[in-house]
């Protein structure tokens, strides 16, 4: 009797220590699985957002768009007043036209002042060789006065044509150098074309810039204005998202970022659809966060709240994960998902 009461004892022990031990080694196997693939419900999505701004100040003609529709690359978003900038390059043109005609002109008078330069050294020439004949000529006769061969008259009219010519070859160098200095160039003028050719090019830039195009395919998000208001250059009038390429920020605790590295794959889930899974890859891992429990100030750095004050949690830092094949349909800027990293090699 006793024995036979002992045994359903005995057996009741084992099953019981048999499941104690399978909760331990299933509790192990979860806190592993934890430690090498780790998820978190805090984090959303996220796309590239630029703020749309003119490169030029003016007044919107023509807005192409609406608050949240979806545009193409290459799209008009919206278009400025050109008229003073087409005016502006009109101007240029016409400046530019008015300097060429001034440069031919000034060529003809150029090439007029070195004909007259080339014209007042022939005359030296000229008058350096009718020098040379009398002084020649001087030096002839002067041997031959002693021997009455010449009179002294013909002697006295030799020096007096060899000052003569003489004089007259100083006045020939002297209309030689004044026609050289006054020949001038085109040199200045075609420097200013040079700056008229780069205003015309600026100006019909900023009449480009009037036209307003999307630079990628995106999403128009918070436009408050219409046709008709004054947009200044630099001052953005709406914003655009990229929705080419989406991501989640996933908010992982710092002592789960072991095993984060870019590259490794994740799982994410949209709560919008759930029931859809996405594959993602780690794009970078945060490395800065402001601090909640005061320390130095961190402007710039992202703000991640710890959820419970009166115990020391973890901080969370934010991974940004790629997503492969993102679903314009369920994808939206901040909304929440899920994160899950894949069970890969933890080393990596």
């Amino acid at each position: 009797m006793t024995q036979s009461a002992s045994a359903p004892r005995t057996a009741g022990r084992l099953i019981a220590l048999v499941l104690v031990l399978a909760a331990i080694g299933l509790g192990v196997a979860v806190v592993r699985h934890l430690d090498t693939a780790p998820r978190t419900d805090d984090a959303y999505a996220y796309a590239d957002t630029i703020g749309v701004a003119p490169e030029v100040s003016g007044r919107i003609v023509e807005l192409a768009v609406a608050d949240n529709q979806p545009v193409k690359q290459g799209d008009l978003l919206l278009r400025l007043d050109a008229r003073p900038y087409q005016a502006t390059l009109d101007k240029a043109q016409a400046s530019l036209i008015a300097l060429d005609n001034e440069i031919a002109l000034t060529q003809r008078s150029v090439n007029s002042q070195k004909f007259g330069a080339a014209a007042a050294g022939a005359s030296v020439e000229r008058a350096r060789a009718a020098a040379e004949q009398a002084a020649d000529t001087l030096a002839r006769m002067a041997p031959l006065e002693g021997q009455e061969y010449v009179s002294s008259e013909q002697i006295d009219q030799a020096k007096t044509a060899k000052r003569s010519t003489e004089a007259q070859l100083s006045a020939a160098l002297l209309d030689a150098q004044r026609a050289t200095a006054a020949v001038s160039g085109v040199d200045a003028l075609v420097a200013k074309r040079q700056v008229a050719m780069a205003e015309i090019e600026l100006a019909a830039l900023n009449l480009e810039y009037t036209t307003v195009r999307a630079p990628f395919d995106g999403v128009v998000l918070n436009l408050r204005t219409s046709t008709g208001q004054f947009a200044g250059a630099g001052h953005p009038v709406f914003t655009l998202a990229n929705t080419s390429r989406w991501y989640v920020v996933a908010n992982f605790r710092e002592t789960e970022l072991e095993h984060i590295k870019p590259g490794r794959k994740a799982q994410v889930y949209v709560l919008s659809d759930s029931g859809k899974r996405f594959a993602g890859v780690v794009d970078s891992v945060g490395y800065g966060v402001f601090p909640d429990d005061g320390g130095a100030d961190a402007a710039g750095l992202p703000h991640v709240p710890r959820s419970i004050n009166w115990v020391r949690v973890a901080q969370r830092f934010p991974v940004r994960i790629r997503i492969e094949q993102p679903d314009a349909s369920v994808f939206r800027i901040g909304a929440s998902a899920v994160a899950i990293m894949s069970a890969s090699d933890p080393s990596r």
